[in-house]
């Protein structure tokens, strides 16, 4: 008897529909699993055997084919154990009416007690089982509130092979799962365990994460150890911009397939913090692997990417990130298959400013050779410096404001400005497709966008020669004073502006650590 059962297998942060085709013949006991499985699909016969055989079923004494269609598709993984399993059973005339199979996607891994462990990629499966017009959609228990996120799809969740068998015999032996997806995205947004007011001095270094904040740019954060970089950086997220639903969904699906979200869970509500240590490789960074899955840079999507001790992270690995940075995804490429992940991350890193710490301390005396600050500096390549628009130098806070009892200002307060600043920019390049913010912006929108006046002009003619700024740095100052004009609420950027861009420029001077 030939009965087929549906599943998926999800490439990328997609998901494509595979049939499980399962027929019993006659012929001598042997089973086969084709449709170019990897070792963790043909290995899943051992388990579902296992697991019918537990839970009190037959399997065929005959002759039993198992095709995943189409064939043409690396299937891999053990999550296609529940739909070969009840397709075996169905196929052996031990379910009422296997006619139900054609109305639900069914996935799960089985244990060898017939158990179901949870999958990954439960979402983009989830929102695949919609657009194919299925009834609903079966899964273990612990992805039923991720998978039930995708409207207008009733979701199931099952503990065990028996909880299966049941609900195909009876469908009112299980209530599908209802998840209130706004109310709970919405509740939990405004929950962040750090907070500015918190820190106490570095009023000019908040400054320049707020303004990084409203315009998306990029930014280096350079000082001496015990100066507070670290403490900053994690407390960005907390002025961002709320994420919307289409991001929030966009996010949640590379977290869903890259198996990073916890049992229970729905849509992530807050910007990911991503701070990878500076020994990991150019592979666990942007993605990749036999069957590529999103590194770090997809997994900030949305988010901050920040990378503690920017020197110390080995040159290939910085270099991979510099075409993500600019078309904001990522291509991972195999012989036989192209995927890409979206990468659209801020990045926020820091670095001491020589090997031992202290150069431009305002105590203590650096100790290096010769030289060595500028060697130290090298390390981070001139393109990769280019891609960054905020150059920030972090001193250690006296002991005099560190000592103070009252709060500084709330993260809540920093991000209502970001939030208009945004909203400016929004309605800005409304007609622009894909630029969202003032970092964003090409060669041709900055002329259109930033036009300075008389006076700006001039300030920044004299800037550029009396700091011997490099000429990467003029497009990254008009940037920043126009993020700078947005903060303040004004239409044209003035030379005050200008003035404050020019501050955040400093690896760009010439001499700079000589």
């Amino acid at each position: 008897m030939l009965v087929k059962t549906y599943g998926s297998a999800v490439y990328g942060v997609e998901a494509i529909t595979i049939t499980v085709e399962v027929n019993v013949m006659p012929g001598n006991i042997h089973y086969y699993i084709v449709g170019l499985p990897d070792n963790a699909v043909k290995e899943s016969l051992q388990r579902v055997e296992s697991a019918i055989k537990t839970i009190g079923y037959q399997m065929p004494r005959t002759k039993l084919v198992i095709n995943l269609a189409p064939a043409d598709i690396k299937k891999s993984g053990s999550s296609f154990d529940l739909a070969i399993a009840i397709g075996i059973l169905a196929a052996n005339n031990q379910l009422t009416d296997p006619e139900k199979l054609k109305n639900y996607m069914i996935m799960g891994e089985l244990n060898l007690d017939g158990t179901v462990h949870p999958i990954r990629g439960a979402l983009p499966i989830a929102i695949t089982a919609r657009k194919e017009g299925f009834k609903g959609l079966i899964v273990p228990k612990q992805n039923c509130r991720e998978a039930g996120m995708v409207n207008s799809l009733p979701v199931y969740g099952v503990g065990n092979l028996t909880d299966l068998i049941n609900f195909m015999n009876d469908e009112t032996s299980i209530q599908p799962i209802v998840v209130n997806t706004r109310d709970e995205f919405f509740q939990s947004q405004e929950e962040f365990e750090f907070d500015f007011s918190e820190v106490k001095g570095q009023e000019n270094i908040k400054r320049a994460l707020e303004i990084a904040a409203a315009g998306g740019h990029n930014a280096i954060l350079i000082g001496p150890p015990g100066a507070g970089k670290t403490m900053l950086a994690k407390r960005l997220p907390t002025i961002l911009p709320p994420l919307t639903l289409k991001e929030a969904l966009e996010t949640t699906k590379i977290h869903s397939v890259a198996g990073r979200l916890p049992a229970n869970a729905t849509l992530i509500s807050r910007r990911p913090f991503r701070s990878p240590h500076h020994t990991t490789s150019d592979v666990a960074l942007v993605g990749g692997g036999g069957i590529p899955q999103p590194g770090e840079i997809s997994l900030a999507h949305n988010g901050v990417l920040f990378l503690d001790e920017l020197p110390e992270f080995k040159r290939s690995v910085l270099e991979v990130m510099r075409q993500p940075m600019e078309e904001r995804r990522v291509t991972i490429s195999r012989a036989k298959v192209a995927i890409d992940f979206p990468a659209s991350f801020m990045l926020i890193s820091s670095m001491n400013p020589c090997p031992c710490g202290f150069y431009n301390h305002p105590e203590k005396e650096c100790t290096c050779a010769p030289g060595a600050v500028h060697k130290y500096l090298n390390k981070i390549s001139g393109p990769l410096l280019d891609r960054i628009d905020l150059h920030v130098e972090v001193t250690p806070v006296p002991f005099n404001e560190l000592s103070l009892q009252k709060n500084a200002e709330p993260s809540e307060a920093i991000r209502t400005r970001v939030i208009n600043a945004r909203d400016i920019q929004t309605q800005r390049f409304k007609d622009h497709t894909g630029i969202y913010c003032n970092a964003q912006m090409n060669s041709k929108l900055l002329k259109e966008v930033c036009v300075l006046n008389t006076a700006a002009q001039t300030l920044l003619k004299t800037a550029m020669s009396k700091l011997n700024l490099s000429a990467r740095a003029y497009d990254r100052i008009i940037k920043v004073s126009r993020t700078i004009a947005d903060l303040a609420t004004n239409d044209t950027i003035l030379p005050e502006h200008v003035a404050e861009a020019i501050t955040y420029r400093n690896l760009d001077r010439e001499g700079w650590g000589a």
